[in-house]
């Protein structure tokens, strides 16, 4: 898990700051993974652990939500000899657009990060949809919470980060009012949350 963390920390991929994260939570940590993303080498090297949790789970398919699992779908599926495929936002609705799953096929998520699994919890209904069977999610990085946990079994993670995140209301960086709310990821915000910025 430590080797995790340096590799994050070797490409400038854990930031520390004000975030607004994309489940709409705040928090004084964020893991740019698009930072990871630059280097294969290293990309690789975080998810051989991911790869060696699962290596003998009965899977199909790995579902990257675009966009911050797509890469990670595709190492962990050339690492373990799986067929991978992404996900995507049509009108901002989590859709496949570009592949198949065929009727019983076994799909596991690999997201980046996963702090509430929303993204995940999406994926899983695109995947039931199309008739595939959603076996749980593997991310590079577990943020959730013994309280929040991932609504889908978080089965393989190469790094478990407990970092504070809070509700926008109940934030102590905003009320301490020093660092100005930073958004770095891809999903489109709810109206709240972009009234926040």
């Amino acid at each position: 898990m430590s080797e995790a963390i340096e590799i994050l920390k070797s490409c400038d991929a854990f930031l520390e700051g004000h975030f607004l994260l994309s489940s709409g939570r705040h928090s004084s940590a964020y893991c740019q993974m698009a930072y990871l993303q630059q280097y294969p080498d290293r990309c690789a090297e975080a998810m051989k652990a991911v790869a060696e949790k699962i290596k003998e789970m009965d899977v199909d398919v790995i579902v990257g939500p675009a966009m911050g699992g797509i890469v990670y779908a595709y190492e962990l599926a050339r690492q373990t000899g799986k067929r991978a495929i992404f996900t995507e936002r049509v009108d901002n609705v989590m859709t496949l657009k570009r592949f198949a799953i065929h009727p019983g096929e076994k799909c596991l998520i690999a997201e980046d990060v996963v702090t509430t699994g929303i993204s995940s919890l999406e994926t899983k209904r695109v995947i039931e949809e199309n008739g595939g069977i959603c076996v749980g999610i593997t991310c590079v990085v577990d943020r959730t919470k013994p309280e929040a946990p991932s609504p889908i079994p978080i089965v393989a993670s190469a790094l478990k980060l407990d970092l504070p995140n809070y509700a926008p209301e109940e934030c102590p960086i905003c009320k301490e009012g020093k660092l100005p709310l930073v958004h770095l990821g891809s999903r489109k915000m709810k109206q709240e949350a972009k009234q926040t910025l």
